[in-house]
């Protein structure tokens, strides 16, 4: 029989290892998330995240064996050692990337993941053998502490996903689960302190990590603030880390940018060549343009060309984020650009993916304008595919039509022919354009009707900064290096439409601005 100590020894390690395991699960997932914001590619970066971190486990696991005696004061370091590389884990991640060469910081977040990963994995082996040792089969002991492991996996991913990522932040996020396996090495300390030497040098040590912690979540982030601030050319003037994505705007004298996830969005300069360009083609081709669907566009401004036409009845604009829209409606330097237009009666704002939407609803619409970030992860590529196009082509009337920002054709010329053969793959007629911008250098459109499309038969009848009927025509026109003949190696590429079974898109993309 245990006594009562030894019960609540026991006890507390079916609990360590559940916090642990939540722990765990964050920190996986956090690397994830840097590495997708910081290095690009989603997909690519979680896949590599979540492999070197479940390798980490296993070299963990198989270290673990060596562990001979002291069992308690080795989980204790181990859990100090999580603390501190995790907890300072986000904060070193955006200094190494601001002040390091080109893929320091990459091999940063791999050796980071890889650590930690090894960490964790020596954590449960002790643990289900500290639980033996005290009295408890080794049967029960590895079920209960297993379960508490899958258990805590499950709470940590939930947690990081609606509440951690979004309320806090990365760097705050990686400072306060530090703290909670710091937490949890001083109550084993604490447990377990008459079986282990030298009780107040292990206390000091957890003491003084515990400091560093606490200094890093009350300060780091505003630390973290001005390493970042060097990824941007201009100075910072909002910052929101919300549940789909990180939102920066930056402001040099008039220049007002917005970034979701690092990536530009519109800067208020040159945000007149893009938007125009986007919807005043495709309102001039379709008729009637009662019912206008945008499909993005969160900020308002493409919102605010339509709305330059008086026919228009309704506008429902799809953005999968809130936070966007919610900035877009309250933050005084967004509402000059896009002069209230999300506060306009005709105008519906529907908080939903672009893909369900379509799926899910009945409506037909006259115009369709689809002003999605580019294909760079597979969540995105879903939006450039095939299938997804059919959908908008179902939705479209008969005289309508719809207009998709394609990417650029300078950076990225296979990318955009390929997204343009996607949209021609579903019997629809299709008009190439292209425009300088100056913040994202010469950019891409695609014009998709079920008619046939003439841009000289088109006339700009609204108030413009930009866009001329003269200079409508001849946006059609391709240099020769940047048009649907893609030489690579020395052999004429084969554009082929870009699928959900075949997502082609992803690794042309990738290629395309490899060195952009």
């Amino acid at each position: 029989m245990l006594n009562q100590l030894a019960v609540r020894q026991s006890h507390f390690i079916y609990w360590a290892s559940g916090i642990v395991s939540i722990c765990g699960i964050i920190f996986e997932v956090l690397f994830g998330a840097l590495g997708s914001y910081i290095l690009g590619d989603g997909v690519k970066q979680y896949t590599l995240t979540i492999s070197l971190f479940l390798t980490g486990m296993g070299i963990g696991a198989s270290v673990s064996e060596r562990v001979m005696k002291n069992l308690i004061v080795a989980f204790v370091y181990i859990e100090f050692l999580v603390a501190l590389i995790g907890g300072f884990s986000s904060f070193a991640m955006f200094g190494i990337t601001a002040f390091s060469p080109a893929g320091t910081d990459a091999l940063f977040l791999y050796l980071i993941t890889l650590s930690v990963g090894a960490l964790t994995g020596v954590e449960l082996p002790i643990l289900i053998r500290k639980a033996n040792e005290i009295g408890v089969s080794l049967n029960r002991s590895t079920a209960r502490v297993l379960f508490s492991d899958y258990a805590g996996g499950l709470v940590g991913g939930l947690l990081f996903a609606f509440f951690l990522r979004p309320q806090l932040g990365m760097v705050k996020t990686a400072f306060l689960v530090g703290c909670i396996n710091l937490a949890v090495a001083m109550t084993v300390l604490f447990l377990f302190r008459k079986e282990m030497k030298r009780f107040v040098v292990h206390l000091f040590v957890g003491i003084f990590i515990g400091i560093l912690l606490i200094l890093g979540l009350l300060f780091g982030e505003e630390m973290a603030f001005t390493f970042e601030q060097k990824l941007y050319k201009d100075p910072i003037i909002h910052m929101e880390e919300t549940q789909y994505q990180k939102v920066i705007m930056t402001q040099n004298q008039d220049d007002v940018r917005l970034y979701l996830n690092g990536a530009l969005q519109l800067s208020s300069i040159d945000e007149h060549r893009y938007h125009e360009t986007l919807v005043h083609p495709t309102m001039e081709q379709a008729n009637p343009i009662d019912d206008v669907l945008i499909l993005g566009g969160g900020d308002g401004v493409a919102a605010k060309e339509v709305l330059k036409y008086k026919e228009v009845e309704s506008i429902t604009l799809v953005d999968l984020d809130p936070a966007v829209v919610e900035l877009a409606k309250t933050n005084e330097k967004l509402l000059k650009l896009n002069e209230h237009a999300l506060d306009n009666e005709k105008v519906t704002v529907v908080h939903q993916d672009g893909y369900n939407f379509l799926e899910e609803t009945d409506r037909i619409f006259d115009v369709i304008i689809i002003d999605l970030p580019d294909p760079n992860d597979e969540s995105l590529n879903k939006l450039y595919t095939k299938e997804f196009y059919a959908l908008a082509r179902n939705h479209m009337s008969l005289h309508g039509s719809m207009m998709i920002q394609a990417t650029s054709p300078y950076f990225a010329p296979e990318a955009y022919w390929t997204i343009s053969k996607t949209i021609e793959s579903n019997d629809l007629n299709v008009e190439n354009l292209h425009v300088d911008v100056p913040s994202f250098g010469n950019w891409g459109f695609v014009l998709a009707s079920r008619q046939p499309i003439d841009l000289d038969q088109m006339t700009i009848n609204v108030d413009t900064d930009y866009l001329t009927t003269d200079i409508l025509s001849s946006l059609n026109k391709f240099g020769k290096d940047i048009d649907k003949k893609i030489i690579r190696n020395g052999e004429k590429v084969v554009i082929e439409p870009n699928t959900l079974i075949d997502p082609r898109l992803i690794q042309i993309y990738e290629r395309s601005w490899e060195y952009y």
